[in-house]
């Protein structure tokens, strides 16, 4: 396949893996905002032995060169067979897009992924997307060019022209608040409406405690049923995909920062923040060998050189919504911050769709603003 002045190389030996993985490193070499993604977490995406999608779908990845036989771009496409069927037609996705301001390599890249997932029965493709959880690699940055948590993407302020210019149209938006800790007016507002909830002596609020919570797991899975019974969009937690992610977060996951509310005992809300790992592994290049294994537990541990976290989930069952639960959560940790002496100083929430409307009323309840800005884009291979 030959697009005018570039061509595409499917991605099939070690060589090429590592040029994939690579090219990022060349194309924001730059940008003080960017960080590179840990390999092993790209890898993983296309590895059949850790991603169970593969017993259901494909994937496949390309680079683009130029005439020259520098790399250009890449690009990767997949489809997932089990999950087709909740879209009016077939989407499968393309993601791991990175591209030259260039609309000529750009569409040469969209059109490798088009016509791959058209041979393997799609009708469209979202993009760019990651091969399964929304909660990595997942969106386009539209707005908020900050650099990035850990897992999450970050790409040049020009990729949304690339994408619309090809005749991808917006699919659905995912928003990023941010919080200071401490120096944020807003948690004088939140800790005033914590002192008046907590005024009914049937609420509580607890870090985790595995001595006295051994069954963490089953009740956040519990949880996460409840709070979000309904919405669409929100794919239901199963005990499978829980575990094996409950897992990944074990070597990182702080006590302190794993929140419970109860109201007579009974379990009503939750919420797990994770230290922002990139604010370590920005010097590690992608690796994460054994010495580099050992500085991420001794800066992240010992060190505790994260300021940051990431609030992955935040949720509260319906019935116990605006009442200023999630207010009482974020205080109980801040006070459980200071007395650990923890370095924390900044929140972000993560990325909330806006077919979401009950987490952006909770979020703008907190004094939460809009840092960050995801497209999810969508493109029909038949346009009406």
């Amino acid at each position: 396949m030959n697009p005018g002045n570039f061509h595409l190389v499917v991605v099939d030996s070690d060589d090429l893996v590592r040029a994939f993985l690579d090219f990022p490193s060349t194309l924001y070499k730059s940008d003080k905002n960017w960080i590179r993604p840990l390999d092993r977490e790209i890898e993983k995406v296309f590895d059949p032995l850790k991603n169970p999608i593969f017993i259901s779908g494909g994937a496949i990845r390309w680079l683009l060169y130029d005439s020259t036989n520098r790399v250009a771009g890449r690009i990767g496409a997949f489809y997932d067979r089990s999950t087709i069927s909740k879209y009016a037609q077939p989407t499968g996705g393309i993601g791991f897009f990175d591209c030259i301001n260039n609309e000529e390599a750009a569409h040469a890249l969209f059109d490798a992924g088009k016509t791959w997932l058209a041979e393997n029965g799609m009708e469209a493709m979202d993009g760019p997307v990651n091969w399964g959880d929304r909660n990595s690699f997942w969106g386009c940055l539209s707005f908020g060019f900050h650099e990035p948590v850990y897992n999450k993407p970050y790409n040049a302020p020009y990729y949304p022209r690339l994408f619309e210019s090809y005749g991808f149209k917006n699919h659905f938006k995912q928003y990023t608040y941010h919080l200071a800790f401490q120096r944020d007016p807003r948690f004088i507002i939140i800790k005033a409406r914590t002192n008046r909830l907590l005024k009914d002596p049937g609420y509580r609020f607890e870090i985790l405690n595995r001595n006295n919570n051994s069954n963490f797991e089953a009740e956040v899975i519990a949880l996460y049923k409840k709070v979000w019974s309904g919405v669409p969009g929100i794919s239901h937690i199963i005990e499978e995909q829980a575990n094996t992610w409950f897992n990944s977060l074990k070597p990182i996951l702080n006590k302190h920062a794993v929140m419970f509310a109860y109201y007579n005992n009974e379990p009503i809300a939750f919420s797990i923040m994770i230290p922002d790992m990139n604010q370590v592994i920005r010097k590690f290049n992608g690796k994460l060998n054994g010495f580099n294994k050992l500085r991420l537990f001794f800066q992240l541990k010992m060190q505790k050189k994260c300021t940051r976290l990431i609030g992955l989930v935040l949720g509260v069952i319906p019935e116990y919504r605006d009442k200023g639960i999630e207010s009482a959560l974020l205080a109980r940790f801040e006070n459980e911050m200071r007395k650990k002496r923890y370095r924390y100083s900044d929140l972000e929430l993560n990325c909330i769709g806006d077919f979401n409307p009950p987490m952006i009323a909770m979020f703008e309840h907190l004094g939460g603003e809009i840092f960050k800005t995801y497209i999810t884009y969508r493109y029909l291979f038949k346009q009406p």
